[in-house]
């Protein structure tokens, strides 16, 4: 009978260096749990036999307990690196379309070629749905989404409006070629540059040249200039009528003190197409309140137009909350989300399933889904991820404790079959 009880001892501590072997090969190991082997003894009894004479049986394997503590938080420059600083799992499913739902506390997520937020292997990270206001909408899991990142954000808005405050230099000469060409540096003073936004979003460089036409006398400032306004390659033009044709050139005229006193009213070009849309824009320019010619360098003061390109995605954050904030070229900001988060009874009964992966079971209990820092669930750390929870001091010294049991149920082993073999040579 004691062969069989230090079998059982031999086959208990092979199971719990197994164990620890399994801990120390995920050290490192993004989200990962260690587990601890238990035992419990076995004891043969009967109602006719004093308890004072019963004599155990060995030890069984009761179980190995995966130990839910914090692993170390290590920081990272991914906003898409997530970790829970306390209670929860990271809601994941193998797909967008998946009825299936696994957890883990590995946070290491990136953005797929779908532009879906996904782990390593690929599995979507699920978030509570917001509202056009960023609130939270239903919360439970058959509410939950893929979060899937935006391209762009907002409607293009074509340029209808350019203002342009500025001052230019009562010292310049007027240009030695009478005919204005933009290609002729000879030709013009100045040139200014705004972005302007045709009927697709597109951005355009519109280019205003500023010619002197006439110098102004000793005894004041008053002379007159000329503008020309080009976006890309064309050339707008106004004041074109049946009878005359339009024109590119528009006269600016400043009284003795130096104040614009012409054109009054902001400049209408005619309507024009571009290369990249073929709906016809028309842009108005005006000069603002603070365009002057003094006796000082060119100088834009100010310049507004009121077109918009869409907005192209540029940044992702998540707060402690978990909600996720996506920030566009245009100015424009999105809340997508709030990440989803899960969190069991006992979570010592989830199923593992490998690559840091878990899966509800009845002896854990059904998820209890809820948001970060809210209703015990832990906060979140956003360009974090939490680390394996393995101390390898610890395991080596438990490695060091299964063996030494290893050796010692070898032993008894070995006494054993020693007994045994003594009783066998016994002779009458």
């Amino acid at each position: 009978m004691s062969f069989y009880t230090s079998l059982s001892g031999l086959q208990a501590s092979q199971a719990e260096m197994s164990t620890i072997s399994h801990n120390l090969a995920n050290v490192s190991t993004n989200g990962f749990k260690k587990s601890r082997t238990e035992f419990a003894d076995v004891i043969a009894s009967s109602v006719s036999l004093a308890p004072s004479q019963q004599v155990g049986s060995g030890v069984v394997v009761q179980g190995n307990r995966q130990q839910f503590s914090q692993g170390s938080l290590i920081q990272s420059s991914n906003s898409l690196d997530l970790a829970v600083s306390g209670d929860g799992f990271f809601a994941v499913k193998p797909n967008a379309e998946s009825a299936t739902i696994n957890y883990t506390r590995n946070g290491g997520f990136l953005v797929d070629s779908n532009r879906f937020v996904v782990d390593s292997q690929g599995s979507h990270l699920q978030v509570f749905p917001v509202d056009g206001s960023g609130t939270v909408v239903p919360t439970g899991t058959d509410a939950s989404v893929s979060l899937r990142l935006p391209e762009t954000s907002g409607k293009p808005t074509p340029t209808k409006a350019v203002t342009m405050s500025l001052n230019l230099n009562a010292n310049s000469a007027v240009p030695t070629t009478a005919t204005f060409d933009r290609f002729d540096p000879s030709s013009y003073n100045q040139s200014a540059q705004t972005t302007v936004y045709d009927a697709v979003g597109n951005a355009m460089t519109m280019t205003n040249y500023f010619k002197r036409t006439s110098a102004a006398s000793t005894a004041d400032l008053g002379s007159t200039w000329e503008v020309h306004s080009f976006v890309g390659d064309k050339e707008l033009t106004s004041g074109g009528s049946a009878t005359s044709p339009s024109v590119g050139g528009t006269t600016m005229t400043f009284d003795a003190s130096g104040k614009l006193t012409a054109p009054a009213a902001p400049i209408v070009y005619d309507e024009f197409t571009t290369a990249n849309s073929t709906a016809p824009q028309q842009i108005s320019f005006a000069f603002g309140a603070g365009t002057t010619q003094l006796k000082s360098a060119f100088n834009v003061a100010s310049r507004t137009q009121d077109g918009a390109a869409v907005g192209q995605i540029q940044g992702v954050t998540v707060d402690e909350k978990g909600m996720v904030n996506a920030s566009f070229s245009n100015g424009d900001t999105q809340v997508l989300g709030q990440v989803m988060l899960a969190n069991f009874s006992n979570p010592e009964g989830l199923r593992q399933l490998g690559s840091s992966y878990w899966q509800s079971t009845g002896i854990s209990g059904s998820a209890k889904l809820g948001a970060a820092d809210t209703n015990g669930f832990g906060k979140l750390m956003s360009g974090t991820i939490e680390g394996s929870n393995v101390d390898i001091t610890e395991e080596l010294v438990n490695l060091i404790a299964a063996q030494r049991n290893f050796q010692a149920n070898s032993k008894a082993l070995d006494t054993a079959n020693q007994i045994s073999e003594t009783i066998f040579n016994i002779r009458s």
